[in-house]
């Protein structure tokens, strides 16, 4: 039997089961740990500014790649604490990733020792284990079982708690027979997926609502299949964006009170039926729970049972793995059809297209400053089908919903539930780390792009391109100096100079500046007509320097958003498009 530090039998299972990146920072109490990736090797590190910018590089990996599960690496203390977001927010989505922080030495964990605080219980509500290691030999075990938990079931974070001296004692252990544990999870059963479509086949009006499990459980592709023999129209959720493309008949929109379509949320109200695979529920997508059900019958299937009937409850719940469910589904349709028995849905699915046809939002506008429905209209030119967008909150995020178009799964890459200002810059790195050829385009407002800018620098450092459009509504007193006739120069340095001076606002920084200082590029836009040169220049940018390159596009100060409390209740400030002239072409190939 080979004798090792738990450090390096650690790193050694990191390896086997599948690692390949770590994103961190190194300190004192986890330098053992480094030591051993360092020596043993096979990894490959990315050093992050900061130790929460670790955490959302982790989940950007994860959430890019079925399979992929992130590792993110900090010291004692602070750096455990300051991960803590990033393990909500991978929580919240039912998100994979590792998080291995260093301690003190176990005799002084109860002694107040400096950066010695109980990470693991700060943890543990987040987590589907939070535990520190107090025996060397138990951390084989320890990483077994971190990996074979947050496979199993609905996926989830764990953080392990590697004190220094439990690091660098000597273990036995053969990495040479290590095996990963088999991976649980709960699988449907024929019986309730026929009793599910029997309520399917009674309705007239029915619904597929396509969640982010459908993504985790990589089964997009059954999803499509089963919408197709079915005829049944598909609503995906934020999180469930792209498990069917922008571009197909039987997509429907979205539904919700903000990241939502206005069509979608017409054809939600107009059916009878909503078969919900691996999705929540979540408030921004059902608003007023007894609007979102009334007049509905509902099939929920998830693959936690503790979801179902958690928001409200369905007629019939299914505990259950998407994939496996999915397989099941699309199995009993066949058997339906080959019988003759599948109920033609043609009439229902056309009136959705119509609606959709309908009810565009207008998107081409030439004013300056640049109304914020020009950006996504431009965005969607000049970005193809495989592109990868990378958002997180604030009103870019919802504009973005509205009017983007996404094409295949795990290619709207979204922190949905927690929305951590700042998570967008780490999370993209992740993303372009574990696709290093992929195109990979984030969107920030200013305010969320500010919070975690020192993490260019990482993409700088390790060549990882990206390119960031960050829409800024934050200087209309620039524009409008500038509109006078003012040097455009003299204005910018205005604004960054006087941010509390009335009609400049701002946050007081040149994020042109700043990302330069950083070691990327970027590039300032003030006109529509602009954007897509812009963006072009920015892409030519990126495969010269392989650095991040930053776009940003001055808007007008205030653009009113489509928002509201209920789904028949929403403001719809945009207003409809007088024809598809300007819609992208997949609302034109979708509606026909």
């Amino acid at each position: 039997m080979a004798r090792m530090t738990a450090a390096q039998a650690a790193v050694e299972i990191l390896k086997r089961e599948g690692t390949t990146h770590v994103f961190g920072l190194p300190g004192a109490a986890i330098n053992p740990f480094y030591a051993a990736m360092r020596s043993n090797g096979g990894l490959t590190h990315v050093l992050a500014r900061h130790v929460e910018g670790a955490s959302h590089m982790a989940e950007g990996y994860t959430r890019a790649e079925a399979g992929n599960i992130g590792v993110c690496v900090g010291t004692s203390g602070p750096a455990g604490t300051d991960m803590i977001t990033g393990l909500y927010s991978a929580s919240a989505d039912s998100i994979p990733i590792l998080c291995i922080t260093g301690q003190a030495a176990v005799a002084k964990l109860h002694k107040e020792d400096f950066q010695a605080v109980d990470i693991a219980s700060i943890a543990a509500p987040l987590t589907k284990m939070a535990m520190t290691v107090l025996e060397p030999a138990q951390v084989p075990g320890a990483f077994q079982q971190a990996f074979h938990l947050m496979r199993s079931g609905r996926p989830g974070p764990v953080l392990i708690d590697l004190p220094i001296d439990v690091q660098m004692a000597e273990i036995e252990f053969d990495p040479d027979t290590y095996e990963p544990l088999p991976v649980h999870k709960p699988t449907a059963t024929r019986a309730q997926i026929d009793k599910a479509m029997g309520l399917l086949q009674s309705a007239r009006r029915p619904l597929l609502v396509a969640g982010g499990g459908i993504i985790n459980a990589d089964a997009a592709d059954l999803l499509v299949e089963f919408a197709e023999l079915t005829g049944v129209p598909v609503v995906p959720t934020l999180m469930g964006w792209g498990t069917i493309p922008d571009d197909h008949p039987l997509m429907a929109g979205m539904v919700g009170l903000q990241t939502s379509h206005r069509y979608g949320n017409a054809t939600l109200l107009e059916s009878d039926f909503v078969l919900g695979i691996g999705n929540r529920w979540a408030n921004r997508h059902t608003g007023g729970v007894d609007t979102y059900t009334q007049g509905r019958t509902f099939v929920h299937v998830d693959i936690e049972p503790t979801q179902i009937g958690r928001v409200f409850a369905p007629d019939y719940g299914i505990v259950s793995d998407a994939r496996a469910a999915l397989e099941l589904f699309v199995e009993a349709a066949r058997d339906l059809t080959a019988a003759g028995h599948l109920q033609d849905r043609g009439d229902w699915a056309d009136s959705c297209r119509r609606r959709k046809g309908s009810m565009l939002r207008r998107t081409h506008f030439d004013q300056v400053p640049v109304k914020p429905q020009r950006v996504y209209e431009e965005m969607n030119r000049a970005f193809g089908p495989d592109t990868r967008y990378v958002s997180t909150i604030g009103l870019s995020q919802i504009q973005a919903a509205q009017m983007l178009h996404v094409y295949r799964p795990r290619h709207w890459i979204n922190a949905g539930q927690a929305g951590p200002l700042g998570w967008t810059v780490p999370a993209a790195l992740g993303v372009a780390t574990a696709h290093p050829d992929a195109s990979v385009v984030a969107l920030s407002g200013d305010y969320d792009f500010q919070f975690m800018i020192e993490e260019l620098a990482v993409g700088a450092q390790f060549q990882i391109p990206y390119l960031h459009v960050v829409v800024n509504n934050a200087y209309l007193g620039l524009i409008r100096q500038a509109q006078r006739g003012f040097d455009m120069d003299f204005c910018v340095q205005l604004s960054f100079d006087n941010v509390n001076a009335p009609e400049v606002g701002g946050y007081g920084v040149d994020h042109v500046k700043v990302a330069e200082g950083l070691g990327c590029k970027a590039i300032r836009v003030f006109e529509p007509d602009r954007i897509a040169p812009a963006l072009e220049e920015a892409r030519k940018l990126m495969a010269e320097h392989r650095v991040p390159v930053v776009v940003e596009i001055i808007l007008e100060r205030v653009t009113n958003v489509s928002m509201g409390t209920e789904l028949d209740n929403v403001n719809e400030f945009e207003e409809l498009a007088t024809s598809p002239e300007h819609a992208p072409t997949a609302v034109r190939t979708a509606i026909g």
